[in-house]
């Protein structure tokens, strides 16, 4: 799809195809699902509509499970290519960062009946967590 401003020809791409392009999204019905909850922003403003066009040069933002991505649209791609070949359509302004677990379970091989020790490692998780 392409606007003509002008004189000056802009290409442009519905939101939902460009995050399945780029592999944000597994299907382009579930990109759609996202942008239609209003889970994503085109240059800081809300977008619920997925044949909402972006262009090079856009900075999206959108949930992608536990992290808020923002990406800069780099270049409006042909097809959903490789995941080398997705890469190249996008700048990643705000790279996830690693996440430390929160609560680690003791080890327990799982051969037979836990020790004692290991019970009471157990409850005393159980406990930190309800806290």
């Amino acid at each position: 799809m392409a606007e003509t401003t002008g004189k000056v020809r802009v290409e442009k791409i519905r939101i939902d195809k460009w995050l399945w392009q780029a592999r944000f999204f597994k299907t382009r019905s579930l990109s759609a699902k996202v942008v239609s909850a209003g889970g994503c922003r085109v240059n800081g403003t809300p977008v619920s509509k997925p044949a909402f066009g972006v262009s090079a040069g856009d900075v999206l933002t959108f949930a992608k499970e536990d992290d808020v991505r923002v990406i800069k649209v780099v270049a409006l791609g042909d097809r959903r290519g490789p995941a080398p070949e997705a890469r190249q359509l996008y700048e990643d302004l705000a790279p996830p960062q690693p996440r430390e677990k929160p609560h680690e379970a003791p080890k327990f091989d799982g051969g037979g009946r836990p020790s004692k020790r290991d019970r009471r490692a157990l409850e005393q998780l159980r406990r930190d967590v309800l806290e």
